[in-house]
């Protein structure tokens, strides 16, 4: 009697989380299918080229984020390799505590996130919550736990900027990519 209510309890434990949407709202999903990706060098979901700068080039991502800006694959010449990375701005404010709210309901989506690839074991985005603080930027690296080797050198970012309104970015690049480097150029 006790294994059947236990059983019964996992599985309402279990339907709780699935009709919460834990692990398939619409920014997961996206992510999951980036990072599905990354090994082909975002070749599946790259679009049509956007501009060329001195040491990158910029494509139309084809994956989109429902209400989400300027998806993009950006290609770096960063000898002795080539480096890629995706991002989207996710959202924007005016308002400081409406962007912090968004920030960390984004946040709450994104970790502890399973990330499947086809051929390799799942493994956990998890990060850790850092409240940003008003005119200062805040980034949050999630850590890829027991990412398969293809996916290693990945990071993938959430960050909360002002410029002249608060902007959300969702980033996924290689982990050696020199990003403020290759941000600075025309």
């Amino acid at each position: 009697m006790k294994q059947i209510y236990l059983l019964l309890w996992f599985a309402v434990c279990s339907a709780s989380l699935h009709a919460q949407g834990v692990f398939s709202t619409k920014t997961t999903t996206a992510l999951q299918k980036v990072i599905e990706d990354y090994p082909n060098r975002f070749n599946n979901i790259k679009g049509d080229r956007l501009a060329e700068h001195t040491r990158a080039v910029d494509y139309k991502s084809r994956v989109v984020i429902a209400g989400a800006a300027n998806p993009i694959i950006t290609t770096y010449a960063a000898p002795p390799k080539e480096q890629y990375a995706w991002s989207c701005e996710l959202a924007r404010s005016d308002n400081f505590d409406q962007a912090k709210t968004s920030f960390q309901n984004l946040f709450n989506q994104i970790t502890n996130t399973i990330i499947k690839i086809d051929g390799e074991k799942p493994f956990i985005l998890n990060g850790k919550f850092e409240a940003p603080v008003d005119k200062k930027a805040t980034t949050i690296r999630f850590e890829l736990l027991a990412a398969p080797e293809a996916v290693q050198p990945l990071k993938v970012e959430l960050s909360l900027r002002y410029t002249t309104e608060w902007k959300i970015t969702l980033s996924v690049y290689d982990q050696d990519r020199q990003y403020d480097v290759a941000m600075q150029q025309p």
